[in-house]
């Protein structure tokens, strides 16, 4: 296990709302920690820039590891330059999504599971393909060690991700006996263990996931803020998507399963090395939901601002469903 009596740390990706919180970690341990991003925020950031416009070396002199963050784009040029500066220990942050989401996933998922992105969603691809890169690089350098943290998705209270909103918020307009488990993390467990990854010198892939799951339907109902409005699949998924192109919510079309299948894992490994998160799914669901005037409103309001929707929503789908039978119509036509 390296030494972890050498006290400088650089977290690249440091002005994001887990960088900034996982730097405060390493402060308040007595790491000397080293900031690269390339936003500003006072105190978090030491050294401003794209990654891929900066000479990194010179920063990773003396580190006793680099935390990246900042996305598999960007990590090429991370790992390239931890080998020159001889950096011994890497954590790097990836995504539960890598796993995919299919009917016959098996619950819950273990770091052995091998990987099955779902086809045409990106996030996902380029989250694998950042393991595989940090993978090659740990075999090129047997002297270093590597942790891959695989992330559930992270919930900030009072803000939001794309990965938050989209696929840690059950969908409300699919039926609630259908809705997958949702296993959320809440952002100070999710420093937490990046914390503990880098200064423990932890080495292996490890899921980052509170213990259990929640239901969908409580899970929608603790977190969402809207009206659920249960539709047919296929009315579900046409609604769906129209949402998601007038930016009202929804999910891009190959993220869709990640709404319909589970995709739940297991931190069993990850808790062994002495991480334990201190908010079940439940809880961290509860502590970052949205405001919603929903909850506020007498049930008779409830009933009519529901009626109205649904209204509105039916003419909506009719719209898109008869957009696409007019076109499969003229392409049987043309052809």
């Amino acid at each position: 296990m390296p030494d972890t009596t050498v006290r400088r740390i650089v977290v690249v990706g440091s002005a994001s709302r887990l960088g900034e919180r996982v730097v405060a970690r390493l402060r308040d341990a007595g790491v000397e920690p080293v900031g690269i991003d390339r936003r500003a925020r006072p105190g978090v950031v030491d050294v401003v820039g794209d990654v891929d416009d900066l000479d990194l070396k010179p920063r990773l002199h003396g580190a006793a590891c680099v935390v990246h963050l900042a996305g598999p784009l960007a990590l090429g040029a991370v790992l390239d330059a931890a080998a020159d500066a001889s950096v011994g220990h890497v954590v790097v942050a990836s995504s539960a999504t890598v796993y995919g989401a299919w009917p016959d996933n098996p619950v819950p998922l273990t770091e052995d599971v091998p990987l099955r992105p779902n086809p045409g969603f990106v996030f996902a691809a380029r989250a694998a393909e950042g393991e595989r890169r940090a993978a090659e690089w740990r075999d090129g350098h047997p002297d270093a060690t590597v942790a891959v943290l695989r992330f559930v998705p992270v919930l900030l209270p009072g803000g939001e991700t794309w990965l938050s909103e989209t696929l840690a918020r059950p969908s409300l307009l699919r039926p609630a006996d259908l809705l997958p488990p949702v296993q959320v993390l809440h952002v100070e467990d999710a420093a937490a263990a990046v914390a503990h990854a880098a200064m423990a010198g932890l080495d292996g892939t490890f899921n980052v996931a509170p213990e259990t799951s929640v239901p969908g339907d409580t899970a929608r109902a603790l977190s969402a803020a809207g009206i659920p409005l249960p539709l047919p699949e296929r009315a579900a998924a046409i609604a769906e998507r129209w949402a998601w192109r007038l930016r009202v919510g929804g999910v891009p079309r190959p993220a869709e399963p990640y709404r319909q299948h589970p995709w739940v894992v297991a931190s069993d490994r990850l808790r062994a090395t002495g991480w334990s998160p201190s908010y079940s799914a439940e809880e961290a669901l509860v502590a970052c939901r949205k405001g919603s005037r929903w909850r506020e409103l007498s049930p008779k309001r409830r009933q009519e601002a529901a009626l109205g929707v649904v209204g509105a929503l039916g003419l909506v789908v009719v719209a898109a469903v008869a957009v696409a039978v007019r076109g499969k119509v003229r392409a049987s036509r043309r052809a």
